[in-house]
């Protein structure tokens, strides 16, 4: 799939609170996806209102 230059932000939404011990796969995926959208230079904001997620960590 080609990259889309008219993309310079992109809003990704976090899965939120979820059972104690059961977030870990969808914050893994979304960190996931916020640091490849990074490498390609396009700015990500995050929403997550996950208290505990990892999704928000700067690094």
């Amino acid at each position: 799939m080609p990259r889309r230059t008219d993309l310079e932000s992109i809003l990704i939404i976090g899965s939120g609170p979820i059972v104690i011990g059961q977030a870990c796969e969808f914050d893994y995926s979304g960190t996931q996806a916020c640091k490849a959208l990074r490498e390609e230079g396009i700015r990500v904001v995050l929403i997550n209102s996950n208290p505990a997620t990892i999704m928000t960590d700067p690094e």
